[in-house]
């Protein structure tokens, strides 16, 4: 069900797969200048954490992390094992959540946002379970919100994951390539063909073995953590019809959650339209 306060009207917040009937609730002190519910003009200061997904590193998020930064947000972005200047093929999704939380414990961060975009939406939601008290929010960006016992892999229908499979065996190196077709339709669908192109020309193969793991997730379903999910419409990385998509199919998985809708496809925007990922996810980020 949709509930709206008239103290956070910018955003609705889902629960679970409920029906969306709105129930307005009214207060009788919500436009009472001074009162702690009332909207504020101040932008307010925020420490983020921002974790990418898979065929990407660290600079995916360059654009982003920049208009953050002028707005007066603290941002960082750490690299996982098996990208960047890691190019070991063997990485496990342990070693990648484990980098995360040291990465945040090593800065000695706390009240951080921490945000996954795609495969990272998993890495945020075993780093969760390893450092909840530096946490002041999770932010799911057309994201994986995986269930227990559940693999990245598992979220594809049996054919994609057929296609991963092969594409996995032909490597030399247990990784995975997006063939052009593939990353053109699926990933960037709302580029023209030259950044299409360009951004194809970034991407790297993906080690395999971290996406295809079952993970037990029991901790982070006890979490008490606030949640949100910001819904990219266009994205067609995974199929829009039932059963799958990533809203409300993944998102309903939070239970409680704030949701945050923009225009955008799986990769496109992040390069071409930075400002406005950047707005977006304040808004799903924000007390």
């Amino acid at each position: 069900m949709s509930y709206y306060s008239p103290y956070e009207s910018n955003y609705n917040v889902y629960y679970g797969d409920a029906p969306r009937h709105p129930v307005y609730y009214h207060h009788p002190f919500a436009h009472a200048a001074g009162h702690p519910s009332y909207p504020q003009a101040a932008h307010q200061r925020l420490v983020f954490v921002l974790v990418h997904g898979s065929w990407a590193d660290t600079t995916f998020w360059n654009g982003v992390a920049d208009e953050l930064r002028k707005q007066g947000h603290a941002v960082y972005v750490p690299e996982y094992p098996g990208h960047g200047n890691d190019s070991d093929p063997n990485v496990t999704h342990g070693m990648i959540s484990r980098s995360v939380a040291d990465y945040i414990i090593a800065h000695q961060l706390r009240d951080v946002v921490l945000v996954g975009h795609s495969f990272g939406g998993s890495v945020v939601q075993k780093t969760a379970e390893l450092v909840p008290d530096r946490l002041k929010r999770l932010v799911f960006m057309n994201a994986f919100v995986l269930e227990d016992g559940q693999s990245v892999a598992d979220q594809f229908p049996p054919p994609v994951q057929e296609a991963f499979r092969q594409l996995r065996a032909m490597s030399k190196d247990d990784t995975i390539m997006l063939p052009f077709p593939l990353f053109r339709d699926a990933f960037v669908n709302l580029a023209d063909l030259a950044l299409a192109k360009r951004l194809y020309g970034e991407i790297r193969p993906e080690p395999a073995k971290a996406a295809f793991e079952k993970l037990d997730l029991k901790r982070f379903y006890v979490l008490q953590l606030p949640k949100s999910y910001l819904y990219l419409t266009e994205d067609n990385v995974l199929p829009q019809g039932e059963g799958y998509g990533w809203h409300p199919h993944m998102s309903s998985r939070l239970g409680m959650f704030r949701l945050i809708k923009s225009h955008g496809d799986h990769m496109t925007y992040f390069r071409s339209r930075p400002e406005l990922m950047a707005q977006k996810l304040y808004e799903a980020s924000r007390d």
